[in-house]
């Protein structure tokens, strides 16, 4: 009986045993690789899985995700004998388990050195400048090369980061005396610049400036021209008026002429700013005289009055034919006073006219 249930309960343990060994449960984003005897026959997914214990086992366990790996510091010298310190990252993921576990071992320490090797390729064959200025080209340079070395383990790698370049002290304080004197190379060529445009921009303002002013003076003396052209023809139609009076015999128009000037003479004396003697007539019957002349041509020209002949049918009113001849000799006119004061007689100087 106890032989019995010793038994029992080792066919139990091995059943239990049994079955441990054969359910597999694969989490997701993971693969298993199966080896019977020692060889590979299968490949798990995700989910519930049996296998026969004791002749085939689980071989590799293969993460499926994408996966990071950190590129350690190292120096690189550039083309141009520069020395620069580079790290990144790579991301990479497993898409065929058996290459992945069975082409390479330690994959991921094949990647990274693999990627370490190419980093200091790739930037060992570029300048200074073309390194700092460039990070997009030499991370798809070193994806390119890194992926296609990687491809035959069964890993895709999906991005190459460089982090950090970091060029010595002197060569950090060279580039920045080297920025510092373009900036102010560029500064100095954008004030000559500006003082170009401003020198150029004056003077087309000044040529602007003279070419309107030619032109307004060139306005103002046509205009002046038209002026004068006018007053002589004024001073013209007014000469041969006079004359054509003077042609009918009346002397009223060449009194007002010589009345005319002689008041405007008298008035330019007056303006003078260098005036310092005034002049005037010694007889002061003679501007009266001027005055008076004026107006017995402006009563000549207007007519006589009409109010002043007619007084009824008697004899009240004084005949206008006979005024020139009942005036006696200390009653002469006005007009011919003027005349005679205004005109020069033989001998005379041009004090006594004056």
């Amino acid at each position: 009986m106890m032989e019995t249930t010793v038994l029992v309960i080792t066919l139990v343990v091995l059943a239990i045993l049994f079955i441990a060994l054969s359910v597999k449960i694969i989490p997701q984003g993971w693969e298993y690789t199966v080896e019977r005897f020692g060889q590979y026959t299968k490949t798990l997914d995700p989910g519930l899985h049996l296998i026969v214990p004791f002749v085939e086992q689980v071989g590799a366990r293969m993460n499926m995700m994408e996966q990071v790996l950190d590129v350690p510091e190292q120096e690189v010298i550039t083309r141009d004998n520069a020395m620069v310190t580079v790290d990144g990252v790579v991301f990479y993921q497993v898409l065929d388990a058996p290459k992945a576990a069975y082409e390479v071992r330690q994959l991921e320490v094949a990647i990274l050195n693999l990627t370490m090797t190419n980093v200091r390729t790739v930037m060992g064959s570029m300048d200074l400048d073309e390194l700092l200025s460039q990070r997009d080209k030499i991370n798809a340079q070193l994806l390119t090369v890194v992926d296609l070395a990687t491809n035959p383990w069964g890993v895709k790698v999906t991005r190459i980061e460089i982090k950090d370049i970091s060029p010595p002290r002197d060569l950090v304080d060279s580039m920045a005396r080297q920025m510092k004197a373009e900036r102010d190379k560029r500064a100095s060529i954008l004030v000559a610049e500006g003082e170009k445009q401003a020198t150029i921009l004056q003077a087309e303002g000044l040529k602007q400036g003279a070419i309107l002013e030619a032109e307004g003076r060139r306005e103002a003396a046509w205009r002046d021209a038209e002026a004068r052209e006018r007053l002589a023809e004024a001073e013209a139609r007014a000469t041969a008026m006079v004359s054509e009076a003077i042609g009918k015999g009346s002397m009223g128009a060449v009194n007002y002429f010589v009345a005319l000037k002689y008041v405007e003479a008298l008035q330019a004396l007056a303006a003078a700013p260098n005036q310092k003697v005034l002049m005037l007539p010694m007889e002061a019957t003679g501007i009266l005289g001027s005055v008076a002349g004026i107006a017995e041509i402006a009563k000549e020209a207007l007519g006589p009055d009409p109010s002043g002949g007619g007084g009824g049918g008697g004899g009240g009113g004084e005949d206008p034919a006979r005024r020139p001849t009942d005036r006696g000799p200390d009653t002469a006119s006005p007009v011919a006073s003027f005349t005679t004061s205004m005109i020069p007689r033989a001998g005379d100087s041009a004090a006594s006219l004056m």
